[in-house]
């Protein structure tokens, strides 16, 4: 049995998603929601992402790692801060030897709804059918199952 954590990067909120698979099943382990506080400075912010990653790893043990690429946004600034919160997740990643995958926004809705324009209703719902045991509290930690859910499709037969 292998865990794939998933990840959907956020600069006030990040989405952790982690599951196992074994023969041809995934199932839900659990997921998380790490928030930071606008008020902080983006150092601090950057280094609580790091320190609140490091325990749900150390906690889940997972195998391998997802995480959502960056789309751009309308805003430049929004999207240089959220890579450098992507920056650090991959980082932590990195230093707790994970082999990181990236996936794309239309990706991971192709590999959940089977289509790449899903919106944020249809990926709930189909991360409920998929994992039914999953019980995420935020639209963040649903994002993030389904990146790892993304991660075990492509990935399953090189990988785990």
């Amino acid at each position: 049995m292998k865990k794939i954590i998933g990840i959907d990067p956020g600069l006030t909120k990040t989405g952790i998603g982690i599951i196992s698979c074994h023969n041809n099943s995934i199932n839900f382990v659990s997921s998380y929601t790490i928030y930071s506080k606008p008020t902080q400075d983006l150092a601090d912010r950057l280094n609580h992402f790091h320190e609140e990653l490091s325990k749900i790893i150390k906690l889940n043990q997972p195998d391998i790692a997802a995480i959502e690429e960056t789309f751009i946004n309308v805003n430049p600034t929004s999207s240089l801060k959220l890579g450098h919160v992507r920056g650090a997740l991959m980082l932590t990643l990195g230093l707790h030897n994970l082999k990181v995958h990236e996936f794309s926004t239309t990706a991971i809705k192709k590999a959940v709804t089977g289509v790449g324009r899903a919106d944020k209703n249809q990926m709930q719902m189909m991360v409920k059918v998929l994992l039914p045991k999953a019980n995420f509290k935020t639209e963040d930690e649903a994002d993030a199952l389904a990146t790892a859910i993304c991660c075990n499709n492509h990935s399953s037969h090189k990988y785990l």
